[in-house]
This record gives C-alpha cells, sequence and structure tokens, in this order.
C-alpha cells in the first residue's frame, strides 16, 4: 500500500442456514465451571440457524501454562479450520493472553484463498488487527462463546436477547449494510460532531502493544478512520498511558471520530464520582483534536456485545447517539463456489 490508499476489504461469504461454525479456544483455556456456558452458547447458534462443531482443543482441563495449548498447537489448530472449507465461520471460545504468541504462524494464504468471519474480542483483537492490516480482511469483535453467548447474552431479557440473535445473524448471513446499531441507554456524547471512516480497533492495550511488534497495523489504515476501543482491569492511569502511546505513535492524528466502550473493573473507575472520569481521560488525551467521541457503548467486556466489524465503513453521530454500519461485512455466496467448497 503506498500513500494513504485504504486497503482492499476481504469480506467473508456470507453464511447460508445450516452452514458449519466451529468454536474454537484460540486463546485461553476451559475451565470445568465454563463448560455449560460453551452448551449455552451451541444452543445459541444452533437457534441462528447453524451447525456447530467444537474445535478439539476447547476441552476442559487442558492448558498449557494460561493458555489451552502452546501457541504452535493453537495456531495448527486455527490454521486447519481456515483450510477446511466446511467451516464457515471460526468463534473464539474465550479471550486470554496467547495470541501475541502465534502471529507469525497464521496461514495468511488460506485467509485469502477462503476468507471467513473469526468472531471475538479482547486477546482477539490482535487477530483482526493483524489480519486486516495484512489481507484486509473483516474482523468481527463481537461476542464469544464463555462470555458472551454462553454468558452475558443469558443475563439479559428474553426480548434483549431475541434482539441480539436478529442482529448478528444480519450481520453474518446478509449480504446488505445493517445500519444504526442499537443504541442502549448507557451511551453519552463526549465530544459532539459527525465523522464516517472505517472502523478500526478492539481492546486498547492490545492496540498500544501490537504497535510495538513487525505486526504493527500501518499508520495509513487510520486516515479517517473511526477508532474504537475499550478496556477490562488494570487502573484508569493505564488507559491514560496507551491513549498516549496512539497519541506519540500519530494514530489520533489521523483518526477522523472515536467510540469507547464502557469500562469494566479498572482500578480508579468503578465509582460513578471517580474523579478523573473516563470521559475526562480521553478528553485530555484528545486535547484540541477536534473529532466526536461517543463514550460507554456496549461491546467487548461490557457484553452482550455489540459486534463492530473491523474495516467497515460506519458513521458516527456523537451528539445524536448513533453509530450506523454503512456497508455490508459479508459478500454474496458466489455462484460457483471455489474448488473443493461444498456445504454439509
Amino acid at each position: 500500500m503506498t500513500g494513504s490508499a485504504l486497503p482492499e476489504l476481504l469480506r467473508p461469504r456470507a453464511l447460508r442456514p445450516g452452514d458449519l461454525v466451529a468454536v474454537a479456544a484460540l486463546s485461553g483455556p476451559l475451565p470445568a465451571a465454563y463448560e455449560l456456558n460453551v452448551e449455552r452458547a451451541v444452543v445459541v447458534l444452533e437457534r441462528m440457524g447453524f451447525r456447530v462443531r467444537r474445535a478439539p482443543l476447547l476441552e476442559v482441563g487442558r492448558h498449557h501454562w494460561w493458555s489451552a495449548a502452546t501457541p504452535a498447537e493453537i495456531a495448527a489448530e486455527l490454521n486447519g479450520l481456515l483450510r477446511d472449507p466446511e467451516v464457515r465461520a471460526i468463534i473464539a471460545s474465550d479471550g486470554g493472553q496467547t495470541a501475541f504468541g502465534y502471529l507469525d504462524l497464521i496461514d495468511i494464504e488460506a485467509i485469502k484463498a477462503d476468507p471467513k468471519p473469526i468472531l471475538g474480542y479482547s486477546d482477539i483483537s490482535l487477530l483482526h488487527l493483524v489480519l486486516y492490516a495484512r489481507t484486509g480482511l473483516v474482523g468481527f469483535h463481537a461476542d464469544m462463546a464463555v462470555p458472551g453467548f454462553g454468558g452475558h447474552w443469558q443475563a439479559v431479557p428474553a426480548t434483549r436477547r431475541a434482539e441480539f440473535e436478529k442482529l448478528y445473524s444480519r450481520l453474518l448471513t446478509g449480504t446488505e449494510a445493517i445500519g444504526a446499531l442499537p443504541a442502549g441507554p448507557s451511551w453519552e456524547c463526549w465530544r459532539a460532531g459527525r465523522a464516517e471512516g472505517r472502523l478500526i480497533g478492539g481492546v486498547i492495550n492490545r492496540i498500544a502493544l501490537v504497535q510495538a511488534t513487525r505486526f504493527a497495523v500501518p499508520l495509513e489504515r487510520f486516515d479517517g478512520a473511526v477508532l474504537f476501543w475499550e478496556e477490562m482491569g488494570g487502573h484508569a492511569s493505564y488507559v491514560w498511558s496507551y491513549l498516549q502511546v496512539l497519541r506519540h505513535c500519530g494514530i489520533l492524528d489521523r483518526i477522523s471520530g472515536m467510540v469507547v466502550g464502557v469500562p469494566r473493573e479498572i482500578i480508579g473507575l468503578e465509582a460513578p464520582d471517580a474523579s478523573p472520569s473516563l470521559a475526562e481521560i480521553v478528553l485530555d488525551v484528545l486535547g484540541d483534536r477536534d473529532i466526536p467521541v461517543l463514550g460507554n457503548v456496549e461491546f467487548g467486556h461490557a457484553g452482550p456485545n455489540l459486534p463492530m466489524p473491523v474495516g467497515i465503513r460506519v458513521g458516527l453521530d456523537a451528539q445524536q447517539l448513533t453509530l450506523s454500519l454503512l456497508e455490508p461485512a459479508m459478500q454474496p455466496l458466489p455462484t460457483t463456489p471455489p474448488a473443493g467448497w461444498h456445504r454439509g
């Protein structure tokens, strides 16, 4: 890529009823206490009309240190799923601390040959950022099996759960733009204004850390982008520091807008009257950069998770509290499937 040209988007093919989705341990292990969450997640996905397969590493008791397996083992399983023509989507079971260990082992050519939606957030943010940068793949910063479909989704009223099921189904099977995402009562305008641009982001510590590696997202990818980020754990001062990293590396000078997720379990932000507030921290680092900022949006660790497809053009109106997906995340199925592709 030269200059400020945007990368060609690599959209996965839209799913159809009966297609196979794989739930895989792409980072952390599966504790016995969360086996029920996986089972509940399977029910949700089947209710959406998909067949579900658990990848072999998603097994209670299997672990290597803090991970489901070694980075090489996880990469091998992920690559197998990417190469399997029957698997049409990959859903992470949970986040964790492992993705940095296998960024160099992912089969990029398999992604280019048969792009598939990968769903997840937290540590999985790394996959979305790196694969978007390297291939243009639309990444789905969206709910996972354990904390999402089998966790947070189970704790909300049935009407809200049905709304999210419809949203996710439209996102994965439709080839039209979703339009406005369903706003929640927590949304706040931290700086008024409007913006349009490609959506890019994830959990903020991963955005900052990946920029220190050879897998850094080229700064040109942030030109005119709407940056979204969220965080869980740590201290309020850490968030301020991560934002300073984005300032120093030039990202904040390039974006056209910002969307901030609801913070979770951050020391210094847990009280309603916290000082400084998250809004104050954000505006302090932004300084005189006059871009719209929409805060306290339900994506990431807040759950249930509004899907944020990385790379898709969005419209943001912070004062009106709207965030709209202006493009489809998926492409239509080809009239003639590629060689080796078949439906189960």
